[in-house]
């Protein structure tokens, strides 16, 4: 049996400048800060998206990083596993708010664009990191799909466990994984 996904537990992130990002995250985006660990190595926060689901920020000790910035969608050499975070909002209204809460903030953002089945704006914050924040205007979650349904599956040309997924409803095979680390075991994220 499948699990019952609840949402994203945390999307763990990296900043160079915690206290920007304190400010960012919970100041302009209201998201509350819920939860820091600090270690002589690093420090980890929590912001609150939703119930029971977080963003969260390691800042290293110690360690020189450059940061860069990004928009979304746009690909770039370093930042090969990460494109984008993406909030969910229940409507326009509250697209539209939020656009407004940035701007008030001295933050660019975008017009709201039209993806068809959803509406999304986009910025980043004081980490260069890429944000969009959506609401569906068609939303495919908590129903069973329908991956004939255009509207929701649009690829012509989609990769072979699309089509699997279309006949059968399963995926035929999946991928074996390994643990990243330079001695073979396991590098475990703390928190």
């Amino acid at each position: 049996m499948a699990p019952r996904w609840r949402g994203i537990n945390h999307l763990a992130l990296v900043t160079t400048d915690m206290d920007a990002t304190v400010r960012f995250w919970h100041g302009v985006l209201g998201a509350r800060l819920v939860h820091t660990i600090g270690t002589a190595g690093f420090r980890h926060y929590f912001f609150e998206v939703g119930p029971e689901q977080t963003v969260a920020f390691f800042e290293y000790r110690h360690v020189d990083l450059e940061p860069f910035s990004k928009p979304a969608g746009v690909p770039d050499q370093r930042a090969v596993q990460f494109d984008h975070l993406s909030f969910n909002l229940p409507d326009e209204l509250a697209l539209e708010e939020l656009a407004a809460r940035l701007k008030a903030h001295g933050c660019e953002v975008t017009d709201v664009v039209d993806h068809d089945v959803i509406h999304s704006i986009y910025f980043t914050d004081p980490n260069g990191i890429a944000l969009e924040a959506s609401w569906w205007v068609v939303d495919p979650t908590g129903r069973d799909a329908d991956y004939g349904d255009p509207r929701s599956f649009g690829d012509s040309d989609p990769v072979p466990a699309v089509d699997e997924l279309r006949a059968t409803g399963m995926v035929a095979s999946t991928p074996a994984t390994a643990l990243a680390g330079d001695d073979g075991g396991a590098s475990v994220d703390p928190a």
